[in-house]
């Protein structure tokens, strides 16, 4: 099977690399040169690490015939002496849209949602294309491939940039001459992926990141369903998809969460993918290389923040201001952590500054060799085309470019770029490069000039008594025309120079002065001991300060991940929500991560004394309803989106995961919103500050989901006529309708027959099979009846209804059906179900026997949990320490997680909070807040931060001003904050 494979790839392969001889000739006489051509006395890059000094590089017909010192040359060889000069493979872009017509916005968006799909025969989901074709709307751009050819490309993959599987792709050659049948190299040369949705289909699923990932997981799972043969009915996408496999897998990920996030999906299907990154991959550097994955890497560095306004410059965060400083070190990073990737042209506004942005990635220590490499042999690796492009080994193709010098210079001149044999002149070879420092003298004054720029469009710049003049210059032909402002401006003169250049750049000629008189003239290349301005720039760019990376990377992070430690507290006043009660001058052993010890005199050599005298030790916070820590919170595409879940949106840099620290928070349950009836999976997450996404999720973390009733369900404010349902009933229906496929679903799961692995539906039924828990959004009491009536009709328990604001009218009712209510304080009118909240329903719930907890669902509201505790008091007289297990010990019952938090007992995770005063005190603050012995947040730590963070932001902002002041680009100082998010946010990324 692999023989018929690779014969079938050969065949493919030669009649896209070759001309079919067959194809009509309409565009003028068509000759064949036979001829070899010769490229002699260059330096030669056969590869990166291969180099031929004083080397003759062979071509016939497109290919490299040989290279080497003592190359015969054929006589009827058309020889090029290039001596002195260099001769690298031409590049390789594998992120391209490159002659593609990229698909037109949709302009069916109504007033009415789109849930199904617009094609027939097709896949259900219109942003899965795997059929689409890049070849099929390629139309060769002379034009733009000048400009990449400019940029020293030769060959790039192209591709449709637009859904979530986008089809396949087409390996082009930049050759100017001749028809796609000779430039497409590979009609079908990867299958390209993204996260983003079509932007051709209104159709609303998926309407989130997490959406994608559940989508992609599915389509899989249906793919392999096809292939088996079981699906009677044709989809040419699931074919296409089938089809594709063999291909290389490019996904578009576009920063390193979503790598990790697109690797998740992958590993599940055993694909591996090619990522595009973001830039800021050396963040979680580690995590990256563990996903084994090769990169493709824009180098679109940001420019420097225009902070000569301090009041601007205030605004500006940490994070922000790093990035400028560290993302030109992220390919050097990659580098040296071995990780494989390519450079890509894409996210710039232009190829043209490809090369600058290049030279500042070398400039902050990525080798020349690891750059060409990333130009040349990886892509082509990566494309599984290394033996006809990415280097010039014999039989490769004649791609390849000439230069003055080191190509990876700021001074060397791009001559010629030679794609399949055919030369595309970029600069005159023979033109005389007379860029540099000259002086000449003048009617007794001594002037400065440098000429910069390419040589095709020279700059010039000419000063005298520490006055800059105006000037313009020309150049062709080796003579040199020049105007410049004479010193006295306010007279509007101009002086005129002609001159020639001579074999060692000397300009000789003639100036013609504002009143007509002409004097000799003759400007001599600079030659100092002192160093020029231009050795003086490369010291500057030499002395590059790279920030170091914390975790993460940002304000508070930690420069060193902490570690566990013993700590022994000494003489607290220990609230442990265990029989016990409270005791008072009580010692705690914290030790390997757990609570090892309580009472008094306790002692340990090896731990770290922490005197509570007067202090209060608890046990952590947790917030059985929160949304911070994530990049998404809705998926309301459909009804219901049971097949997404938290854990794949998690944000390891949210900083409120540092503030809910210094509420002494350690554990919440970040849940999916309410924006459809059977909403997502939630996730359960601990708060350990530094660590990456995956790290915060509970360890064999109990599975919960998350349910909602109401008016957001139903749509009450909705802009748009919106999906079923739209009314209480219709929420009823929804969930009955799902539970009864569901049944049907796990019993053909069970009955040993072949089936469609449907991953909504078994979500549901391991609800139906109390393997999972429903966290439900609630308001009304009728609701709230209905929905444990549905759950009694199916013989499962609701786990929690949270909000739960009319949970006093049943409480007694939640009691007999083992349901617990999380809830808020004193939160009402808000919204018009909430018209009949109290402040007392905590306390009538607790009265009446429910498991009672105070959530959140607000990122500041959980900075103060133990301050909402408290108003229970206030509200119904409920002793402190149920007070404080509303926020401890009963969120971690309600979440299953008794058994490991919640309260002060030996073997429990040691995740506790010291605090300066009585925990439900509105002047307590959280001293220091450990999760499984690891101090997460400390006080002292925190003010020490606060100081150095303003050190680190005057140190950036002075290599601001200082690369202002160099003349290099700036942009305008934003202020960037990440949204709060909550149960009826809609997700905004798509």
């Amino acid at each position: 099977m692999v023989k018929k494979l690779l014969l079938f790839t050969a065949f493919i392969f030669s009649i896209a690399v070759n001309a079919q001889d067959y194809f009509p000739k309409n565009d003028g006489v068509s000759t064949t040169n036979n001829n070899y051509t010769a490229i002699t006395n260059a330096k030669i890059y056969v590869t990166p690490t291969q180099i031929i000094e004083k080397g003759t590089l062979l071509i016939k017909d497109g290919k490299v015939v040989s290279s080497g010192t003592s190359v015969e040359i054929p006589k009827n060889s058309v020889i090029v002496d290039v001596d002195g000069k260099s001769v690298y493979p031409s590049f390789i872009d594998l992120y391209s849209s490159f002659g593609v017509e990229q698909p037109k916005r949709s302009t069916t968006r109504g007033r009415s949602a789109q849930y199904d799909a617009t094609r027939t025969g097709y896949y259900w989901n219109d942003h899965v294309m795997p059929e689409n074709k890049a070849i099929e709307k390629f139309n060769y751009d002379s034009k733009a491939a000048n400009e990449l050819l400019k940029a020293g490309f030769g060959v790039v993959n192209t591709h449709i940039q637009d859904g979530i599987v986008r089809g396949s792709g087409s390996l082009v050659a930049l050759n100017n001459e001749g028809g796609n049948e000779h430039r497409i190299l590979d009609q079908n040369s990867g299958q390209y992926l993204s996260f983003s949705k079509s932007v051709t289909s209104s159709q609303s699923y998926p309407a989130s990141i997490m959406g994608s990932m559940a989508l992609l997981r599915q389509m899989y799972i249906d793919a392999d369903w096809y292939a088996k043969g079981h699906v009677k009915t044709k989809d040419l996408s699931l074919e296409a998809l089938n089809s594709n496999k063999s291909l290389v897998q490019i996904f578009d990920a576009g920063s390193r969460a979503n790598i990790m996030r697109a690797d998740k999906v992958g590993d599940v299907y055993n694909i591996q993918y090619v990522m595009l990154g973001g830039g800021n991959e050396y963040e979680r550097i580690s995590d990256i290389k563990n996903t084994n994955a090769k990169l493709i890497l824009p180098i679109n560095f940001p420019d420097a923040y225009d902070v000569e306004n301090a009041y601007l410059a205030s605004e500006l965060s940490l994070s922000d201001m790093r990035a400028w400083n560290q993302k030109p070190s992220n390919p050097k990073i990659l580098a040296e952590n071995n990780i494989a990737f390519a450079l890509t042209t894409h996210d710039l506004k232009s190829p043209k500054e490809f090369k600058s942005n290049l030279l500042k990635a070398i400039d902050a220590g990525l080798s020349k060799q690891k750059a060409l490499e990333a130009l040349t042999t990886i892509p082509a690796q990566i494309i599984g085309k290394s033996d006809i492009i990415g280097s010039l080994k014999n039989g490769s193709l004649a791609n390849f470019l000439i230069t003055s010098g080191d190509i990876f210079d700021e001074k060397t001149t791009l001559y010629e770029n030679w794609v399949q044999g055919t030369k595309t002149v970029i600069e005159d070879m023979t033109k005389k490069d007379i860029r540099g420092n000259y002086e000449f003298a003048l009617l007794g004054d001594t002037y400065k000039m440098s000429i910069s720029g390419e040589l095709s469009k020279l700059k010039s710049e000419i000063t005298t008594q520490e006055k800059k003049l105006g000037s313009k210059i020309t150049y062709s032909d080796d003579w040199v025309n020049i105007s410049m402002t004479t010193v006295d401006s306010t007279k509007q003169e101009f002086i005129r120079i002609v001159a020639n250049v001579d074999k060692n750049m000397v300009l000789n000629g003639k100036t013609i002065l504002p009143n007509g008189n002409e004097v000799s003239f003759s400007a001599i290349p600079s030659i100092l001991k002192n160093k020029t301005e231009s050795d003086k720039k490369e010291d500057d760019k030499a002395s590059h300060t790279f920030i170091p990376v914390s975790y993460p990377n940002m304000a508070y992070g930690f420069n060193e991940l902490p570690k566990a430690e013993t700590i022994l507290f000494k003489n607290a006043t220990v609230w442990t929500n265990e029989n016990e009660g409270v005791l008072e001058n009580t010692d705690v052993l914290i030790k390997n991560g757990k609570i090892a010890k309580v009472g008094k005199n306790l002692s340990d050599a090896t731990a770290t004394v922490v005197d509570a005298t007067g202090k209060h030790l608890t046990a952590g916070i947790i917030d059985e309803h929160s949304h911070i820590g994530t990049d998404s919170v809705n998926e309301g595409g459909q009804n219901s989106s049971a097949e997404v879940t938290i854990e794949d949106v998690l944000d390891d840099s949210d900083i409120n995961i540092y503030r809910n620290l210094a509420g002494g928070v350690t554990s919440i349950q970040i849940l999916h919103g309410s924006a459809n009836p059977i909403g997502g999976r939630s996730a359960i997450i601990k708060l350990k500050w530094g660590e990456s996404a995956d790290n915060l999720v509970y360890n064999n973390s109990p599975q919960f989901i998350k349910f909602a009733l109401g008016e957001n369900v139903k749509q009450s404010r909705a802009q748009v006529n919106m999906r079923f349902p739209q009314s209480r009933m219709g929420v009823e229906q929804v969930f009955v309708d799902y539970f009864n496929r569901a049944k049907e679903y796990d019993a053909l799961k069970k009955s040993g027959k072949p089936y469609r692995k449907d991953i909504e539906l078994d979500v549901l039924a391991e609800i139906l099979n109390k393997e999972r828990y429903i966290s439900c959004h609630s308001y009304v009491q009728s609701e709230i009846n209905m929905l444990m009536k549905v759950a009694d009709k199916f013989s499962f328990n609701i786990n929690t209804f949270t909000h739960i604001l009319e949970g006093y009218k049943v409480a007694d009712k939640m009691a007999e059906h083992g349901v617990g209510g999380s809830t808020f304080s004193d939160w009402w009118a808000y919204k018009y179900e909430v018209n009949d909240a109290i402040p007392y329903n905590a306390s009538i719930m607790h009265n009446a026997g429910v498991t009672v907890a105070i959530n959140s669902d607000d990122a500041e509201m959980s900075r103060r949990l133990n301050q909402e505790a408290a108003k229970s008091i206030k509200y119904g007289g409920v002793g402190e320490e149920d007070a404080l297990k509303f926020v401890t010990l009963n969120p971690a019952k309600l979440l299953h997680i008794d058994n490991r938090v919640g309260s002060i007992k030996v073997g429990k995770d040691a995740d506790v909070v010291l605090w300066t005063d009585h925990p439900l005190s509105i002047y307590a603050k959280a001293e220091k807040t450990i999760i499984e012995g690891v101090t997460y947040f400390d006080l002292k730590r925190d003010e020490m931060l606060r100081a150095k963070i303003q050190e680190e932001k005057s140190e950036l902002i002075n290599m601001m001003l200082q690369a202002k002041n160099k003349g290099l680009k700036t942009q305008p100082v934003k202020k960037k904050e990440k949204e709060l998010l909550h149960c009826d946010s809609i997700d905004n990324e798509f």
